[in-house]
């Protein structure tokens, strides 16, 4: 499950629309506002939906194109993609206002999913994935720039909070449709049915939005060295995680040129002392990071492991991180509890101990006298763990940040998440090939895509699965070692937090 967070200043940092300019009365679902907000709603449900149905069709995509050697790039190229045109979006809101980038994101991510869909190979389904990427980004920060610029002060946390409360069902549902779809039609069809589901909430939102003003206080110049960095960014990282997949003494030569971009340009984009884990805020940013990289490069190989090496169906695979979501939801209501507010870095290093424990549970399940439920029993911890440190997180960085810095450091904490799912991905992918998890594609000649797996049992090498596990539960008791340095040094004074206005 990924987060939708704010994800540049030009979000965090955008002005109020005056008060005389805005509806009237009422809450979020009144009538001046109800259009936009089920729009907005129904744009990350069909997100959410997207994200947790490719979980379930993945594994027999992957099989059907023999290109299990990539699998974890599918997954990576949609994170790479998106570094970068978050950075984009943000400019482009800035300059032009929400709506062409909002617009054009939703478009580009249903060409991916079309691109993705009719793939013949698996580097063509690779790219796919990047495209939604793009997409992705772009309509990430529009939606934040639209709840900024629409709604007024009083409303926004009740919008915000209807985006994670937006993933719930699609959680739910989306591995039992994803998985019977793939089984009954065909893989494919996860991929080609996505893109028409938009275009309701897109007529809803329409008028809404046309509504908006065009710029906020003026078209500020645009912020061309942020969009560089990002690039370079994600070419490095691109660069990288096709050297690690590589493996050959050749190999080098794109490592090399990616380390060159991406350490110069990320060493700008994050706060000064991240890497070390400086105590206060470059630890709030480090710690976002390994989270969401642990807990997305773990879940990415659960489906292909309980379909290839239990035996299970597609549906079934899906339906064992479903618990997950829902216990995010509860640990994200859990540490909003007023009386906990004392012990919110506590809260993130409990957090990342449970994601540890939850992932190292996962590979139990490939000794065969161990039920394959023990999955869905981790990731109903795991996902507990990482409500309450990704919420937590949030709250300490505003605590944190002077006002005028709120913005930039948002931005970092969004960087700092998809340089986790890009890292943490690509190196899991590099274990899984190192131990022999490549070996999977030639082991079912012939299958078809829509074919149970339980019936084509693999014989293939359970260490890459278990390296794979054992590696990003050691990196989440990395995270609950930084969640002790959350604390700013003695002689540091965080800024208070101004009284919160009353949500609706």
């Amino acid at each position: 499950m990924t987060t939708i967070e704010p994800c540049d200043s030009d979000v965090t940092a955008a002005p109020d629309v005056p008060s005389d300019s805005l509806p009237a009365g009422g809450g979020v679902l009144g009538r001046p506002y109800r259009a936009l907000t089920l729009g907005i709603i129904s744009v990350v449900s069909l997100i959410a939906f997207e994200a947790s149905a490719v979980n379930t069709a993945m594994p027999v995509a992957a099989r059907a194109l023999d290109g299990i050697e990539l699998y974890a790039f599918a997954f990576s190229a949609y994170f790479t993609a998106s570094l970068f045109s978050m950075a984009l979006s943000g400019a482009w809101c800035d300059r032009n206002g929400p709506l062409a980038p909002l617009f054009s994101g939703i478009f580009t991510f249903g060409g991916g999913l079309v691109l993705a869909g009719a793939a013949p190979t698996m580097w063509t389904f690779v790219a796919g994935r990047a495209v939604q990427g793009l997409g992705g980004g772009l309509v990430i920060v529009a939606l934040y720039v639209v709840v900024s610029r629409a709604y007024p002060e009083r409303l926004r946390p009740a919008v915000l909070a209807s985006f994670s409360a937006a993933w719930v069902l699609p959680v739910i549902v989306g591995p039992v449709v994803s998985g019977t779809v793939t089984e009954q039609v065909g893989w494919r069809w996860v991929f080609l049915s996505i893109p028409v589901l938009v275009l309701l909430p897109l007529a809803v939102m329409l008028p809404a939005l046309r509504k908006l003003p065009r710029t906020a206080d003026g078209a500020a110049p645009l912020d061309r060295r942020r969009i560089l960095l990002a690039l370079a960014v994600a070419a490095g990282a691109g660069l990288l995680q096709y050297a690690g997949q590589d493996l050959r003494p050749l190999a080098l030569l794109p490592a090399a040129a990616g380390l060159a971009l991406l350490v110069p340009s990320v060493l700008r984009l994050l706060p000064k002392g991240t890497f070390r884990a400086a105590r206060g805020l470059p630890s709030v940013v480090l710690i976002r990071g390994l989270a969401a990289g642990a807990l997305l490069a773990a879940e990415s190989f659960v489906p292909l492991m309980l379909v290839t090496q239990r035996g299970l169906s597609p549906t079934l695979a899906g339906l064992s991180l479903t618990g997950g979501g829902l216990t995010w939801a509860l640990g994200s209501y859990a540490q909003s509890r007023p009386r906990l507010e004392p012990y919110r870095e506590r809260l993130m290093c409990l957090g990342m101990l449970l994601m540890a424990l939850a992932v190292a549970l996962v590979p139990l399940a490939l000794i065969e006298t161990v039920p394959a439920g023990v999955v869905a029993l981790a990731w109903i911890i795991a996902g507990f763990g990482m409500g309450l440190t990704i919420s937590s997180g949030s709250v300490l960085l505003l605590k944190l940040s002077r006002p005028e810095d709120a913005g930039r450091n948002s931005a970092s904490l969004q960087v700092s998440d998809a340089l986790g799912n890009i890292t943490f991905v690509g190196i899991s992918g590099i274990l899984f090939i190192a131990f022999g998890g490549g070996a999977v594609a030639t082991a079912q000649p012939g299958v078809h895509a829509g074919a149970s797996a339980a019936a084509h049992p693999v014989a293939t090498h359970p260490a890459a699965f278990a390296a794979v596990f054992a590696a990003m539960s050691l990196v989440a008791l990395v995270g609950a070692y930084v969640a002790t340095r959350l604390r700013p040094a003695p002689d540091t004074q965080p800024v208070p937090e101004p009284a919160p206005e009353p949500a609706v």
